[in-house]
């Protein structure tokens, strides 16, 4: 490396050696396939791979909450990863830990989820259970996005710290406290195929970096407060509607709560090896959950929405089988999606996963249009 570039990557670690003890630090990557790294540091370029994908440019039109709704103030999914990468870097930079790792954790984390949500979610689930016997999660179809579907097929070979952030960030679940598990490469794949057959086991999957814990929390804060916004935005309840008891300690709009939380976070946390709450905050978050699901997320979509969804899903399903099998290179699935893997892909995915992988990397309107146009079709 020439005298300029290696003055360039010397540049970009020197903030390295500010990192609190317990940071990750970039001379500790893991890759699948080694390569030549350039000047940007190892999780710097993770963050430049995934924002340059095809799967990050349909997170501008998947929902977060609501779907296919017609207010443009509501959020959609890529402002929640937006919020939860200034959320996590906040805490990471008063914490001194590696914010290049931080953020491409929080920009892929959602990468796996699909159309309609958690509703859309829920769905495909049911279909991959009947059809493959395998649990579909959006974490764990997140980081097969990475590992195969990306880049024609090949992947986009980030690293094992990365993806291991991504596959352990569930934000349903809540903890006062959050400490690293360190893994080899192979405990991170061995976690990756359970995640298939074992749902209950993959709940208490720990990321291995202090810096996944940090995205695992700014999940939550990121969309905890955000979803009440929301909500009222489209007079789902008032306001004054929110328990005493919680506002009190964490406040009752998105500004007061994310300031609260992390606040509160840095102060727990401050040269500890993992993140902590206070009993306080972490209480007072526990009832907020509690309160978002059974006014916000219980009524995301009405049951008849869910039922024609449900039917439309399936049908496309079973339509885009059927063109696997007989080769219609008309259908849609093979003039984006399919005729643009290659060999290591087709090798490597049987045709009813292929279906999984394409219906969850749809975007609202895609499946929408596509569910519309096949059951005019049928009638």
């Amino acid at each position: 490396m020439s005298n300029y570039l290696e003055d360039a990557r010397n540049n970009f670690l020197k903030k390295e050696s500010y990192l609190c003890e317990f940071a990750t630090k970039s001379i500790d990557f893991l890759r699948v396939r080694e390569e030549n790294e350039d000047i940007r540091p190892p999780f710097f370029h993770d963050i430049d791979r995934i924002i340059h994908s095809l799967s990050y440019t349909r997170y501008i039109d998947k929902t977060q909450v609501y779907p296919l709704n017609s207010n443009d103030h509501i959020s959609k999914r890529m402002v929640h990863v937006q919020l939860v990468s200034k959320i996590a870097r906040t805490i990471g930079r008063a914490l001194n830990l590696n914010e290049d790792l931080i953020e491409a954790i929080a920009l892929g984390h959602d990468i796996g989820h699909t159309p309609l949500g958690h509703v859309g979610e829920s769905i495909l689930n049911d279909i991959s259970m009947r059809e493959l016997g395998e649990y579909f999660a959006h974490n764990i179809q997140g980081v097969r996005n990475y590992l195969v579907v990306e880049n024609n097929g090949c992947g986009l070979n980030l690293t094992i710290q990365v993806m291991d952030g991504i596959m352990c960030h569930n934000g349903e679940m809540l903890s006062s406290k959050y400490v690293p598990m360190k893994k080899t490469m192979e405990e991170f794949f061995r976690e990756y195929e359970l995640s298939y057959k074992d749902l209950a086991t993959v709940s208490k999957f720990a990321p291995m970096t202090l810096e996944g814990c940090v995205v695992r929390i700014s999940d939550i804060i990121g969309y905890i407060g955000r979803d009440i916004e929301d909500a009222i935005v489209l007079g789902k309840f008032d306001r004054n509607d929110l328990d005493k008891e919680i506002t009190k300690v964490l406040g009752n709009n998105n500004r007061d709560i994310v300031n609260t939380i992390i606040l509160d976070i840095i102060k727990n946390s401050m040269n500890k090896p993992y993140i902590k709450m206070s009993d306080d905050v972490y209480k007072a978050l526990v009832s907020l959950k509690e309160f978002n699901y059974k006014n916000i997320y219980k009524f995301s979509m009405t049951d008849e929405k869910r039922e024609y969804y449900t039917k439309g899903m399936n049908i496309l399903f079973n339509s885009y089988l059927e063109a696997i099998t007989n080769n219609n290179q008309d259908n849609i699935i093979f003039s984006i999606f399919l005729n643009y893997q290659g060999e290591e892909y087709f090798s490597s995915t049987n045709p009813k996963r292929m279906v999984i992988d394409f219906i969850a990397g749809m975007t609202d309107d895609l499946l929408d249009r596509e569910i519309k146009r096949i059951i005019g079709l049928s009638k």
